[in-house]
Protein backbone atom coordinates (compact mmCIF):
# COMPACT_ATOMS: atom_id res chain seq x y z
CA UNK A 1 0.00 0.00 0.00
CA UNK A 2 2.80 2.40 0.88
CA UNK A 3 4.50 1.76 -2.47
CA UNK A 4 1.23 2.33 -4.30
CA UNK A 5 0.55 5.61 -2.52
CA UNK A 6 4.08 6.83 -3.25
CA UNK A 7 3.73 5.75 -6.87
CA UNK A 8 0.49 7.69 -7.31
CA UNK A 9 1.97 10.75 -5.61
CA UNK A 10 5.04 10.62 -7.86
CA UNK A 11 2.83 10.28 -10.95
CA UNK A 12 0.77 13.33 -9.98
CA UNK A 13 3.90 15.29 -9.09
CA UNK A 14 5.09 15.08 -12.72
CA UNK A 15 2.87 18.14 -13.08
CA UNK A 16 5.33 19.87 -10.76
CA UNK A 17 8.15 18.74 -13.05
CA UNK A 18 6.46 20.53 -15.95
CA UNK A 19 6.08 23.59 -13.70
CA UNK A 20 9.80 23.63 -12.87
CA UNK A 21 10.90 22.84 -16.42
CA UNK A 22 8.82 25.58 -17.99
CA UNK A 23 9.83 28.06 -15.29
CA UNK A 24 13.55 27.68 -15.97
CA UNK A 25 13.99 26.51 -19.54
CA UNK A 26 14.01 30.11 -20.74
CA UNK A 27 17.02 30.87 -18.48
CA UNK A 28 19.55 29.71 -21.05
CA UNK A 29 17.62 31.29 -23.91
CA UNK A 30 17.04 34.82 -22.55
CA UNK A 31 20.09 36.48 -24.09
CA UNK A 32 19.60 34.71 -27.44
CA UNK A 33 15.94 35.71 -27.61
CA UNK A 34 16.82 39.30 -26.73
CA UNK A 35 19.46 39.49 -29.47
CA UNK A 36 17.49 37.48 -32.05
CA UNK A 37 14.41 39.70 -31.80
CA UNK A 38 16.27 42.93 -30.81
CA UNK A 39 14.38 43.47 -27.54
CA UNK A 40 14.86 46.09 -24.83
CA UNK A 41 14.99 45.23 -21.11
CA UNK A 42 11.26 45.71 -20.49
CA UNK A 43 10.09 43.57 -23.44
CA UNK A 44 12.65 40.90 -22.53
CA UNK A 45 11.28 40.72 -19.00
CA UNK A 46 7.72 40.69 -20.35
CA UNK A 47 8.41 37.74 -22.68
CA UNK A 48 10.05 35.83 -19.84
CA UNK A 49 7.12 36.59 -17.53
CA UNK A 50 4.17 36.39 -19.93
CA UNK A 51 3.86 32.64 -19.44
CA UNK A 52 3.03 33.37 -15.81
CA UNK A 53 -0.14 35.20 -16.82
CA UNK A 54 -1.24 32.00 -18.54
CA UNK A 55 -0.27 30.12 -15.39
CA UNK A 56 -2.44 32.42 -13.28
CA UNK A 57 -5.45 31.90 -15.55
CA UNK A 58 -4.83 28.15 -15.76
CA UNK A 59 -4.55 27.88 -11.98
CA UNK A 60 -7.75 29.88 -11.50
CA UNK A 61 -9.71 27.69 -13.93
CA UNK A 62 -8.15 24.41 -12.84
CA UNK A 63 -9.80 24.29 -9.43
CA UNK A 64 -13.26 24.69 -10.87
CA UNK A 65 -12.59 22.26 -13.70
CA UNK A 66 -11.12 19.72 -11.25
CA UNK A 67 -14.24 19.91 -9.07
CA UNK A 68 -16.46 19.51 -12.13
CA UNK A 69 -14.57 17.04 -14.37
CA UNK A 70 -12.32 15.26 -11.87
CA UNK A 71 -8.59 15.50 -11.27
CA UNK A 72 -7.42 13.19 -14.06
CA UNK A 73 -9.15 14.85 -17.01
CA UNK A 74 -7.74 18.19 -15.96
CA UNK A 75 -4.24 16.68 -15.67
CA UNK A 76 -4.57 15.43 -19.26
CA UNK A 77 -5.66 18.87 -20.44
CA UNK A 78 -2.57 20.41 -18.83
CA UNK A 79 -0.31 17.90 -20.58
CA UNK A 80 -1.82 18.65 -24.00
CA UNK A 81 -1.47 22.41 -23.56
CA UNK A 82 2.18 22.10 -22.54
CA UNK A 83 2.91 19.79 -25.47
CA UNK A 84 1.48 22.29 -27.97
CA UNK A 85 3.37 25.14 -26.30
CA UNK A 86 6.74 23.36 -26.41
CA UNK A 87 6.48 22.82 -30.16
CA UNK A 88 5.14 26.31 -30.88
CA UNK A 89 7.79 28.13 -28.80
CA UNK A 90 10.59 26.12 -30.39
CA UNK A 91 9.40 27.10 -33.88
CA UNK A 92 8.43 30.71 -33.08
CA UNK A 93 9.00 33.20 -35.91
CA UNK A 94 8.50 36.45 -33.93
CA UNK A 95 8.57 37.67 -30.37
CA UNK A 96 4.77 37.97 -30.21
CA UNK A 97 4.36 34.48 -31.63
CA UNK A 98 6.74 33.22 -28.92
CA UNK A 99 4.75 35.11 -26.29
CA UNK A 100 1.50 33.45 -27.43
CA UNK A 101 2.94 29.95 -27.17
CA UNK A 102 4.35 30.72 -23.73
CA UNK A 103 0.90 31.84 -22.56
CA UNK A 104 -0.59 28.55 -23.82
CA UNK A 105 2.12 26.63 -21.99
CA UNK A 106 1.42 28.71 -18.92
CA UNK A 107 -2.21 27.60 -19.00
CA UNK A 108 -1.06 23.99 -18.86
CA UNK A 109 1.43 24.64 -16.08
CA UNK A 110 -1.13 26.58 -14.05
CA UNK A 111 -3.50 23.65 -14.31
CA UNK A 112 -0.82 21.18 -13.21
CA UNK A 113 0.22 23.40 -10.29
CA UNK A 114 -3.27 23.13 -8.79
CA UNK A 115 -4.31 19.59 -9.59
CA UNK A 116 -1.11 17.86 -8.44
CA UNK A 117 -1.09 19.05 -4.78
CA UNK A 118 -4.86 18.54 -4.51
CA UNK A 119 -4.62 14.96 -5.80
CA UNK A 120 -1.64 14.09 -3.60
CA UNK A 121 -3.29 15.50 -0.46
CA UNK A 122 -6.45 13.52 -1.22
CA UNK A 123 -4.77 10.11 -1.62
CA UNK A 124 -2.08 10.46 1.09
CA UNK A 125 -2.40 8.90 4.60
CA UNK A 126 -2.17 11.53 7.33
CA UNK A 127 1.15 10.28 8.77
CA UNK A 128 2.98 10.74 5.48
CA UNK A 129 0.92 13.50 3.86
CA UNK A 130 3.52 16.20 4.45
CA UNK A 131 6.31 14.20 2.83
CA UNK A 132 4.16 13.09 -0.10
CA UNK A 133 2.80 16.60 -0.69
CA UNK A 134 6.39 17.84 -0.71
CA UNK A 135 6.99 15.64 -3.75
CA UNK A 136 5.31 18.43 -5.73
CA UNK A 137 8.14 20.81 -4.84
CA UNK A 138 10.76 18.09 -5.33
CA UNK A 139 9.40 17.53 -8.82
CA UNK A 140 9.53 21.29 -9.43
CA UNK A 141 13.18 21.42 -8.38
CA UNK A 142 14.04 18.40 -10.54
CA UNK A 143 12.25 20.06 -13.45
CA UNK A 144 14.34 23.19 -12.89
CA UNK A 145 17.51 21.08 -12.79
CA UNK A 146 16.66 19.15 -15.98
CA UNK A 147 15.74 22.36 -17.82
CA UNK A 148 18.98 24.10 -16.85
CA UNK A 149 21.08 21.00 -17.52
CA UNK A 150 19.51 20.54 -20.97
CA UNK A 151 20.09 24.25 -21.66
CA UNK A 152 23.77 23.88 -20.76
CA UNK A 153 24.19 20.69 -22.83
CA UNK A 154 22.44 22.11 -25.88
CA UNK A 155 24.36 25.40 -25.74
CA UNK A 156 27.62 23.52 -25.19
CA UNK A 157 26.97 21.16 -28.10
CA UNK A 158 26.14 24.02 -30.47
CA UNK A 159 28.89 26.31 -29.19
CA UNK A 160 26.42 28.87 -27.83
CA UNK A 161 22.68 29.23 -27.36
CA UNK A 162 22.46 31.35 -30.52
CA UNK A 163 24.33 28.85 -32.74
CA UNK A 164 22.55 26.40 -35.04
CA UNK A 165 22.28 22.83 -33.74
CA UNK A 166 20.05 20.34 -35.60
CA UNK A 167 17.83 20.78 -38.69
CA UNK A 168 18.90 24.40 -39.01
CA UNK A 169 17.37 25.39 -35.65
CA UNK A 170 19.33 27.33 -33.05
CA UNK A 171 20.12 25.74 -29.70
CA UNK A 172 17.73 28.05 -27.84
CA UNK A 173 14.84 26.69 -29.91
CA UNK A 174 15.73 23.12 -28.97
CA UNK A 175 15.65 24.19 -25.32
CA UNK A 176 11.88 24.63 -25.72
CA UNK A 177 11.36 21.56 -27.95
CA UNK A 178 12.79 19.25 -25.26
CA UNK A 179 9.60 19.97 -23.27
CA UNK A 180 7.70 17.60 -25.56
CA UNK A 181 9.09 14.61 -23.65
CA UNK A 182 7.82 15.38 -20.10
CA UNK A 183 4.45 16.57 -21.44
CA UNK A 184 3.88 13.21 -23.18
CA UNK A 185 4.92 11.30 -20.04
CA UNK A 186 2.52 13.35 -17.89
CA UNK A 187 -0.34 12.75 -20.32
CA UNK A 188 0.25 8.98 -20.31
CA UNK A 189 0.33 8.87 -16.51
CA UNK A 190 -2.92 10.86 -16.31
CA UNK A 191 -4.56 8.10 -18.35
CA UNK A 192 -3.36 5.29 -16.06
CA UNK A 193 -3.71 6.41 -12.40
CA UNK A 194 -7.04 6.16 -10.48
CA UNK A 195 -9.30 9.13 -9.77
CA UNK A 196 -9.12 10.85 -6.38
CA UNK A 197 -11.39 8.97 -3.92
CA UNK A 198 -12.36 12.25 -2.27
CA UNK A 199 -13.57 13.61 -5.61
CA UNK A 200 -15.54 10.39 -6.18
CA UNK A 201 -17.20 10.70 -2.77
CA UNK A 202 -18.05 14.34 -3.45
CA UNK A 203 -19.80 13.27 -6.66
CA UNK A 204 -21.69 10.36 -5.08
CA UNK A 205 -19.53 7.48 -6.40
CA UNK A 206 -19.06 5.77 -3.06
CA UNK A 207 -18.33 2.24 -4.32
CA UNK A 208 -15.61 3.45 -6.66
CA UNK A 209 -14.07 5.56 -3.91
CA UNK A 210 -14.09 2.63 -1.48
CA UNK A 211 -12.40 0.34 -3.99
CA UNK A 212 -9.59 2.87 -4.46
CA UNK A 213 -9.23 3.58 -0.72
CA UNK A 214 -8.90 -0.16 -0.11
CA UNK A 215 -5.66 -0.10 -2.10
CA UNK A 216 -4.27 2.92 -0.24
CA UNK A 217 -4.98 2.34 3.47
CA UNK A 218 -5.46 -0.75 5.72
CA UNK A 219 -8.91 -2.34 5.49
CA UNK A 220 -9.65 -1.44 9.11
CA UNK A 221 -9.31 2.28 8.31
CA UNK A 222 -11.26 2.42 5.02
CA UNK A 223 -14.75 2.89 6.45
CA UNK A 224 -13.59 5.41 9.03
CA UNK A 225 -11.79 7.53 6.44
CA UNK A 226 -14.79 7.42 4.11
CA UNK A 227 -17.10 8.43 6.97
CA UNK A 228 -14.82 11.34 7.92
CA UNK A 229 -14.72 12.62 4.37
CA UNK A 230 -18.47 12.22 3.82
CA UNK A 231 -19.15 14.06 7.07
CA UNK A 232 -16.88 16.93 6.01
CA UNK A 233 -18.51 17.07 2.57
CA UNK A 234 -22.00 17.12 4.10
CA UNK A 235 -21.02 19.95 6.44
CA UNK A 236 -19.57 21.90 3.55
CA UNK A 237 -22.79 21.51 1.57
CA UNK A 238 -24.93 22.67 4.47
CA UNK A 239 -22.90 25.74 5.38
CA UNK A 240 -21.28 28.65 3.68
CA UNK A 241 -18.11 26.61 3.19
CA UNK A 242 -19.27 25.65 -0.29
CA UNK A 243 -18.41 29.20 -1.39
CA UNK A 244 -15.13 31.09 -1.35
CA UNK A 245 -16.93 34.30 -0.48
CA UNK A 246 -16.67 35.81 2.99
CA UNK A 247 -16.83 39.07 4.86
CA UNK A 248 -13.15 39.98 4.59
CA UNK A 249 -12.58 41.77 1.29
CA UNK A 250 -14.93 39.36 -0.46
CA UNK A 251 -13.19 36.10 0.47
CA UNK A 252 -13.09 33.73 3.44
CA UNK A 253 -10.17 34.26 5.85
CA UNK A 254 -8.84 30.76 5.05
CA UNK A 255 -8.63 31.69 1.36
CA UNK A 256 -6.70 34.85 2.24
CA UNK A 257 -4.22 32.77 4.24
CA UNK A 258 -3.57 30.65 1.15
CA UNK A 259 -3.22 33.75 -1.04
CA UNK A 260 -0.76 35.47 1.33
CA UNK A 261 1.34 32.31 1.71
CA UNK A 262 1.56 32.12 -2.09
CA UNK A 263 2.50 35.78 -2.47
CA UNK A 264 5.25 35.58 0.15
CA UNK A 265 6.67 32.48 -1.54
CA UNK A 266 7.22 34.53 -4.71
CA UNK A 267 7.96 38.01 -3.35
CA UNK A 268 11.24 36.80 -1.82
CA UNK A 269 12.48 36.70 -5.43
CA UNK A 270 13.33 33.01 -5.75
CA UNK A 271 12.50 32.80 -9.43
CA UNK A 272 14.86 35.65 -10.27
CA UNK A 273 17.60 33.11 -9.53
CA UNK A 274 16.12 30.52 -11.88
CA UNK A 275 14.96 32.85 -14.67
CA UNK A 276 17.83 35.32 -14.87
CA UNK A 277 20.81 33.77 -13.09
CA UNK A 278 22.73 33.01 -16.30
CA UNK A 279 22.38 36.63 -17.39
CA UNK A 280 23.20 37.85 -13.87
CA UNK A 281 26.38 35.80 -13.49
CA UNK A 282 27.55 36.82 -16.95
CA UNK A 283 27.08 40.44 -15.89
CA UNK A 284 29.42 39.98 -12.93
CA UNK A 285 32.24 38.46 -14.96
CA UNK A 286 31.48 34.79 -15.70
CA UNK A 287 31.42 33.37 -19.25
CA UNK A 288 28.20 31.94 -20.72
CA UNK A 289 29.33 28.34 -20.18
CA UNK A 290 30.44 29.03 -16.59
CA UNK A 291 27.20 30.92 -15.88
CA UNK A 292 25.16 27.97 -17.10
CA UNK A 293 27.30 25.61 -15.00
CA UNK A 294 26.80 27.73 -11.86
CA UNK A 295 23.06 27.78 -12.51
CA UNK A 296 22.99 23.97 -12.88
CA UNK A 297 24.92 23.57 -9.61
CA UNK A 298 22.43 25.88 -7.90
CA UNK A 299 19.55 23.77 -9.20
CA UNK A 300 21.20 20.59 -7.87
CA UNK A 301 21.48 22.27 -4.47
CA UNK A 302 17.79 23.09 -4.70
CA UNK A 303 16.91 19.43 -5.32
CA UNK A 304 19.05 18.19 -2.41
CA UNK A 305 17.63 20.60 0.17
CA UNK A 306 14.09 19.84 -0.99
CA UNK A 307 14.72 16.17 -0.25
CA UNK A 308 15.91 17.22 3.22
CA UNK A 309 12.65 19.15 3.72
CA UNK A 310 10.62 16.09 2.69
CA UNK A 311 12.41 13.99 5.29
CA UNK A 312 11.86 16.56 8.04
CA UNK A 313 8.38 17.98 7.41
CA UNK A 314 6.47 15.16 9.15
CA UNK A 315 9.03 14.96 11.97
CA UNK A 316 9.87 18.56 12.79
CA UNK A 317 6.61 20.15 11.64
CA UNK A 318 5.58 22.95 9.28
CA UNK A 319 5.98 26.02 11.49
CA UNK A 320 9.59 25.54 12.71
CA UNK A 321 10.83 24.88 9.18
CA UNK A 322 9.02 27.89 7.71
CA UNK A 323 10.22 30.23 10.47
CA UNK A 324 13.83 29.08 10.12
CA UNK A 325 13.64 29.45 6.35
CA UNK A 326 12.33 33.01 6.62
CA UNK A 327 15.29 34.04 8.81
CA UNK A 328 17.82 32.40 6.49
CA UNK A 329 16.31 33.99 3.39
CA UNK A 330 16.22 37.46 4.93
CA UNK A 331 19.89 37.28 5.96
CA UNK A 332 21.20 35.86 2.66
CA UNK A 333 19.22 38.36 0.59
CA UNK A 334 20.54 41.14 2.79
CA UNK A 335 24.09 39.99 2.04
CA UNK A 336 23.32 39.99 -1.70
CA UNK A 337 22.03 43.55 -1.45
CA UNK A 338 25.18 44.55 0.44
CA UNK A 339 27.40 42.91 -2.19
CA UNK A 340 25.84 44.86 -5.05
CA UNK A 341 26.36 48.09 -3.12
CA UNK A 342 30.01 47.75 -4.19
CA UNK A 343 29.18 47.12 -7.87
CA UNK A 344 30.57 49.27 -10.64
CA UNK A 345 29.65 49.52 -14.32
CA UNK A 346 32.14 48.59 -17.03
CA UNK A 347 30.99 49.33 -20.59
CA UNK A 348 27.45 49.59 -19.28
CA UNK A 349 27.55 46.17 -17.55
CA UNK A 350 27.47 45.47 -13.80
CA UNK A 351 30.80 44.33 -12.35
CA UNK A 352 31.53 43.17 -8.80
CA UNK A 353 35.08 43.66 -7.48
CA UNK A 354 36.72 41.05 -5.25
CA UNK A 355 35.65 39.73 -2.84
CA UNK A 356 32.04 40.75 -3.48
CA UNK A 357 31.52 38.61 -6.59
CA UNK A 358 32.16 35.33 -4.72
CA UNK A 359 30.24 36.67 -1.69
CA UNK A 360 27.18 37.35 -3.87
CA UNK A 361 27.47 33.89 -5.43
CA UNK A 362 27.65 32.17 -2.02
CA UNK A 363 24.77 34.28 -0.66
CA UNK A 364 22.61 33.40 -3.67
CA UNK A 365 23.17 29.69 -3.07
CA UNK A 366 22.51 30.05 0.68
CA UNK A 367 19.25 31.76 -0.25
CA UNK A 368 18.33 28.84 -2.54
CA UNK A 369 19.14 26.40 0.30
CA UNK A 370 16.96 28.28 2.79
CA UNK A 371 14.07 28.55 0.32
CA UNK A 372 14.32 24.99 -0.98
CA UNK A 373 14.36 23.53 2.53
CA UNK A 374 11.36 25.54 3.73
CA UNK A 375 9.05 27.82 1.77
CA UNK A 376 9.49 25.99 -1.51
CA UNK A 377 7.92 22.64 -0.52
CA UNK A 378 5.96 23.61 2.59
CA UNK A 379 3.69 26.18 0.97
CA UNK A 380 2.46 23.42 -1.35
CA UNK A 381 1.96 21.14 1.65
CA UNK A 382 -0.17 23.75 3.43
CA UNK A 383 -2.16 24.65 0.32
CA UNK A 384 -3.05 20.99 -0.05
CA UNK A 385 -4.34 20.62 3.50
CA UNK A 386 -5.83 23.89 4.79
CA UNK A 387 -8.94 24.20 2.60
CA UNK A 388 -12.29 22.44 3.28
CA UNK A 389 -12.76 19.51 0.90
CA UNK A 390 -15.77 20.96 -0.93
CA UNK A 391 -13.88 24.11 -1.96
CA UNK A 392 -10.38 22.63 -2.08
CA UNK A 393 -10.11 22.69 -5.86
CA UNK A 394 -11.47 26.23 -6.25
CA UNK A 395 -9.54 27.64 -3.27
CA UNK A 396 -6.32 26.02 -4.46
CA UNK A 397 -6.97 27.61 -7.83
CA UNK A 398 -7.28 31.07 -6.32
CA UNK A 399 -4.16 30.65 -4.16
CA UNK A 400 -2.09 29.23 -7.02
CA UNK A 401 -3.37 31.98 -9.32
CA UNK A 402 -2.18 34.56 -6.78
CA UNK A 403 1.18 32.81 -6.72
CA UNK A 404 1.51 33.03 -10.49
CA UNK A 405 0.52 36.71 -10.54
CA UNK A 406 3.10 37.44 -7.84
CA UNK A 407 5.66 35.46 -9.83
CA UNK A 408 4.78 37.51 -12.93
CA UNK A 409 5.20 40.82 -11.08
CA UNK A 410 8.62 39.82 -9.71
CA UNK A 411 9.78 38.42 -13.05
CA UNK A 412 8.64 41.27 -15.30
CA UNK A 413 9.95 43.91 -12.89
CA UNK A 414 13.43 42.48 -12.37
CA UNK A 415 15.16 43.68 -15.59
CA UNK A 416 14.13 47.35 -15.20
CA UNK A 417 14.62 47.23 -11.40
CA UNK A 418 18.09 45.73 -11.81
CA UNK A 419 18.93 48.55 -14.22
CA UNK A 420 17.77 50.99 -11.53
CA UNK A 421 19.44 49.40 -8.48
CA UNK A 422 20.29 45.80 -7.57
CA UNK A 423 20.82 46.96 -3.98
CA UNK A 424 17.22 48.16 -3.77
CA UNK A 425 15.92 45.07 -5.60
CA UNK A 426 17.53 42.47 -3.33
CA UNK A 427 16.89 44.65 -0.28
CA UNK A 428 13.19 44.61 -1.13
CA UNK A 429 13.22 40.81 -1.41
CA UNK A 430 14.94 40.66 2.01
CA UNK A 431 12.17 42.78 3.54
CA UNK A 432 9.49 40.41 2.23
CA UNK A 433 11.44 37.44 3.63
CA UNK A 434 11.47 39.13 7.05
CA UNK A 435 7.74 39.87 6.86
CA UNK A 436 7.04 36.21 6.00
CA UNK A 437 8.48 35.26 9.41
CA UNK A 438 5.91 37.34 11.27
CA UNK A 439 3.03 36.08 9.12
CA UNK A 440 3.87 32.46 9.91
CA UNK A 441 4.45 33.22 13.60
CA UNK A 442 1.06 34.86 14.08
CA UNK A 443 -1.19 33.17 11.51
CA UNK A 444 -0.05 29.60 10.75
CA UNK A 445 -0.86 26.80 13.24
CA UNK A 446 0.94 23.45 13.25
CA UNK A 447 -0.72 20.57 11.34
CA UNK A 448 1.89 17.83 11.70
CA UNK A 449 0.38 14.35 12.15
CA UNK A 450 -3.22 15.47 11.68
CA UNK A 451 -5.87 13.97 9.41
CA UNK A 452 -6.69 16.19 6.44
CA UNK A 453 -10.14 17.03 7.81
CA UNK A 454 -8.64 17.98 11.21
CA UNK A 455 -6.13 20.30 9.51
CA UNK A 456 -8.98 22.00 7.62
CA UNK A 457 -10.89 22.56 10.88
CA UNK A 458 -7.78 23.81 12.65
CA UNK A 459 -7.17 26.53 10.06
CA UNK A 460 -10.84 27.44 9.81
CA UNK A 461 -11.04 27.97 13.59
CA UNK A 462 -7.53 29.41 14.07
CA UNK A 463 -7.36 32.77 15.83
CA UNK A 464 -3.85 33.44 14.55
CA UNK A 465 -2.13 34.32 17.82
CA UNK A 466 1.20 32.96 18.98
CA UNK A 467 1.41 29.24 18.34
CA UNK A 468 -2.20 29.04 17.17
CA UNK A 469 -4.54 26.13 17.95
CA UNK A 470 -2.76 22.89 18.74
CA UNK A 471 -3.69 19.20 18.60
CA UNK A 472 -3.33 16.59 21.30
CA UNK A 473 -1.82 13.19 20.57
CA UNK A 474 -5.29 11.70 20.36
CA UNK A 475 -6.35 14.19 17.71
CA UNK A 476 -8.41 16.63 19.78
CA UNK A 477 -8.00 20.29 18.85
CA UNK A 478 -7.16 22.53 21.82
Amino acid sequence: MKRRVVGLAVSAAIGGFLFGFDSSVINGAVDSIQHNFALNAFVTGFIVAIALLGCALGAYLAGRLADRWGRLKVMLLGAVLFLVSSIGAGLAFSVWDLGLWRVIGGLGIGIASVVAPAYIAEIAPKRSRGGLASLQQLAITIGIFVALLSDALLAGTAGSASSQLWFGLEAWRWMFLVGVVPSVVYGILALTIPESPRYLLATGKRDEARAIFATLVPESEVDRQIADIERAIAEDKEGAKASLRGNRFGLKPIVWIGIILSIFQQFVGINVIFYYSTTLWRAVGFTESNSLLITVITSVTNVVVTIVAILLVDRVGRRPILLTGSVGMALSLGVMALSFAFATKVHGEVSLPDPWGPVALVAANVFVVCFGASWGPLVWVLLGEIFPSRIRGAALGVAASAQWIANFLVTVSFPPMSDFSLVFTYGMYAVFAALSFFFVFYKIPETKGMALEQAETLFTNAKGRGRGPQVRAGGDIV
